[in-house]
């Protein structure tokens, strides 16, 4: 009876050198194959640059096992259980249904033949100690890799700006350049990320390795930390060595960041304004009403007998139903005051408060403002207004007209000396005095652009302050948006005192007492 045979063998780099064992594995497996009486070569199949750990994406394996599924192979030979999978399940899984339609795997250097009645028993304990050799290989790479990281050494492609070349970055001055303008037009023209993508677009930039600009590449380009010389590696990492998926590293594993790792593009003093003016947009006002309003006073509320924050907590009462109260970290963490034999003094004595008591005296100081609407946003209306006319101060077409003036003095020049009428050091001098009023000109004219910006940025954000005055006016309700909004912090006193402080009025001090138990309580509140 002829045996139809195939092969199957696999190297895990491209390299040269793992090419020509490939290679030869190939010539070997055929000549073997050749040799044996009664056998018949099928083909032989193979993966390069694959990993073992799974099946998924290694086609001459797959290939292999479509052809076996065909009817076209009685028998499959490979060199070890390593080459053939280094994952237990997978191994175990695929031989026994290759079993199932009479199909066995012969793994020459370890002996073993699925087919006979002790296969599977030693196949299993084989795949498990290659499983293990793959663990062990990945956490050594790992590791290596983490020791290059410290040392500075980049792990990565070259992005917009820099070229990566032997670990290091360099910079790619044409990149550069785009780098540099996105960060003018963001911090210095104040401009947001769909109108930067848009007119990168218009101006014919294209970015690296994706088609289009969208605000997703530019926040991506404003928020990469190499531009500012900074190197930040191992953002995400492969928790499963056996599925290799990556994941985003969310503080699971700790971050490589090296300050002045290498030559900046961009200044550190813009990288973090940019920084700031980002962390302002960020959130959009939908997720704003999703995120805030969830933890509306975190990180607001002061202790006023020790001064740390407040914590909160989820409490049950005893008819089952939940509620949130916030307590003194201090006192969470190590009880009521008190001195230790060393003089150190732990604890705190505060009370905690119920967060409904919160919302509702926050919602009371807000009531009790008594402002004249239309008064108050007529005076800023008038402050936006004197803020425009400080524009009026220079008059950008006189000094166009003025730099057009001196360019026509250079003309003549230029024809007078060319005529002889004026030595040509009398022409250099004159045309160096020309060309430094132009340069002061176009310098006032910059100078007077950059100023108009930040005015009207200036003035943009009073327009929003209109906004939250006539938040504040039309407050009706504790809307805990609203409330996270306008509130600044609230001290916390034990003898159930509240100095509430809202954003842009005094602060309030309000003296509450709660009637009542569980959800039939009633907070009432009184001016101190």
């Amino acid at each position: 009876m002829i045996l139809r045979v195939a092969a199957y063998c696999r190297v895990s780099t491209d390299k040269e050198t793992q090419a020509n064992s490939l290679q030869s594995q190939r010539s070997y497996f055929k000549e073997y194959i050749n040799s044996q009486e009664n056998w018949e070569l099928v083909n032989v199949y193979y993966d390069e640059g694959v990993s073992g750990t799974s099946t998924k994406h290694r086609e001459g394996f797959n290939r292999m096992i479509e052809d076996v599924n065909s009817g076209k192979i009685d028998l499959i030979i490979t060199k070890e259980v390593s080459r053939f999978a280094r994952n237990t399940v997978d191994t175990l899984s695929i031989t026994r249904k290759l079993k199932e339609i009479n199909v066995g795997v012969f793994f020459i250097n370890d002996n073993i033949n699925t087919l006979e009645y002790d296969g599977e028993f030693r196949l299993s304990i084989m795949a498990s100690i290659a499983q293990e050799e793959s663990r062990k290989t990945s956490d050594r790479v790992k590791w290596g890799q983490r020791r290059r990281m410290e040392q500075g050494v980049v792990f990565g492609q070259s992005m917009l700006g820099y070229d990566v070349k032997d670990g290091k970055l360099h910079i790619n001055e044409e990149g550069a350049e785009v780098v540099r303008l996105i960060f003018h037009k963001y911090v210095n023209e104040h401009k947001g990320t769909h109108v930067i993508a848009r007119e990168l677009r218009e101006a014919g930039i294209y970015p690296m390795r994706v088609k289009e600009w969208s605000n997703t590449v530019i926040l991506r380009v404003i928020r990469n930390e190499k531009y500012v010389g900074d190197l930040c590696q191992q953002k995400t990492y492969t928790p499963d060595f056996l599925t290799h998926k990556k994941k985003y590293n969310s503080g699971d594993l700790e971050k490589v960041y090296i300050k002045d790792h290498h030559e900046p593009i961009i200044e550190r003093s813009m990288w973090d304004k940019a920084q700031e003016i980002l962390a302002q947009r960020t959130l959009t006002d939908e997720q704003k009403s999703r995120h805030s309003c969830r933890y509306w006073c975190s990180g607001k509320i002061v202790c006023g007998e020790c001064g740390k924050k407040f914590v909160s907590r989820t409490k049950k009462r005893k008819d089952g139903s939940v509620y949130k109260a916030w307590r003194c970290s201090e006192n969470a963490a190590n009880g009521r005051k008190k001195t230790d034999k060393f003089g150190n003094i732990t604890g705190c004595n505060n009370i905690s408060v119920n967060e409904q008591v919160l919302k509702e005296a926050t919602a009371y100081v807000l009531n009790l403002l008594k402002v004249n609407k239309t008064e108050l946003i007529s005076e800023t209306t008038d402050e936006i207004s004197s803020v425009f006319s400080q524009t009026e101060k220079i008059d950008l077409n006189s000094l166009y007209n003025d730099i057009r003036k001196i360019e026509n003095k250079k003309h003549t020049l230029l024809d007078s000396f060319l005529e002889g009428d004026v030595s040509r050091e009398d022409y250099k001098s004159q045309n160096e005095f020309y060309d430094k009023e132009i340069a002061d000109k176009k310098n006032k004219i910059e100078n007077q652009k950059n100023r108009q910006a930040e005015l009207e940025y200036q003035a943009q954000k009073m327009k929003n302050y209109i906004d939250y005055v006539k938040k504040y006016l039309n407050f009706d309700s504790a809307d805990e948006c609203l409330c996270s909004e306008v509130l600044e912090c609230i001290t916390v006193f034990k003898i159930r005192i509240l100095e509430i402080k809202l954003k842009y009025v005094p602060a309030v001090k309000l003296k509450y007492h709660v009637n009542g138990r569980g959800k039939n309580y009633k907070a009432e509140f009184n001016l101190i």
